[in-house]
């Protein structure tokens, strides 16, 4: 993700800043997606892995990048309360 666009990107709803999704973050995402537990806001179950992710710097929402572009859509976020062992935000 190239950095500039990462600084003017927000979260569409609580306009917190993004950051890019840390490894263990990414492989807790796709291993509850692999085992059918991960839905969106829009409560739509995920069946693809996800390659890379955004998350807002509080570590609430998830937004998946795809090639490239990230999809910045309210209802295709992905709360991180779904998770038990979210790591906490910095």
């Amino acid at each position: 993700m190239d950095k500039r666009l990462l600084d003017i990107l927000c979260c569409p709803v609580s306009k917190r800043p993004l950051r890019t999704l840390k490894p263990g973050e990414l492989e807790m995402l796709n291993a509850g997606i692999e085992k059918g537990q991960v839905q969106n806001v829009a409560g739509e179950k995920l069946s693809q892995r996800v390659d890379e992710a955004l998350v807002t710097t509080d570590g609430k929402v998830v937004y998946r990048v795809d090639d490239g572009i990230p999809v910045m859509l309210p209802e295709q976020g992905i709360g991180t309360v779904q998770f038990n062992e979210w790591p906490a935000s910095p």
